[in-house]
């Protein structure tokens, strides 16, 4: 079975490599000194400091395993190909939540970038694939659990 493709921002690409270095260059031999100066220490079945730099260095090789994973199977968007005036990967787009009056603002990235804290919706969430393809003006309905909320865009900005 084929893997699923990453679809990436450029920033967000860059974002992962430079982390992916910080974990293989700094990190690992942060935690690996810790591990050392535990292991010092002497009896290791009670020693905390050990055991905590021993999750550390996994939860470190678990990251690395994921971002390598994930840059394997990216395909960055490329600016030139972002379609101008309508909502696609790669796009930030204000729009207003009708039943509130509220305007919001949402950056369509790929879903190993999403970070909704941070406004970065995935074009795979249920916004994200019901904003994808519309332009200035239109109306959009999103079906989510708690039932259907109504947008209307307002801007599109391409931010690939």
């Amino acid at each position: 079975m084929e893997a699923k493709k990453n679809l990436l921002t450029y920033a967000g690409l860059k974002k992962l490599e430079e982390e992916l270095q910080d974990l293989k260059v700094f990190r690992r031999k942060e935690v690996a000194g810790k591990i050392k100066e535990a292991r010092e220490q002497g009896d290791l079945s009670e020693n905390a400091e050990y055991d905590a730099a021993k999750d550390e260095q996994r939860d470190i090789e678990a990251r690395i395993e994921e971002i390598e994973r994930i840059l394997k199977n990216a395909e960055v968007v490329v600016e030139d190909e972002v379609e101008i005036g309508s909502i696609n990967v790669g796009c930030t787009v204000k729009v207003l939540d009708e039943e509130f009056d509220e305007e919001l603002e949402f950056q369509i990235v790929g879903s190993s970038e999403a970070n909704s804290l941070k406004g970065k919706i995935s074009n795979e969430s249920l916004v994200g694939k019901a904003l994808i393809g519309h332009r200035v003006g239109e109306e959009v309905d999103v079906e989510t659990p708690a039932g259907v909320i109504r947008y209307k865009v307002l801007e599109i900005e391409k931010t690939v």
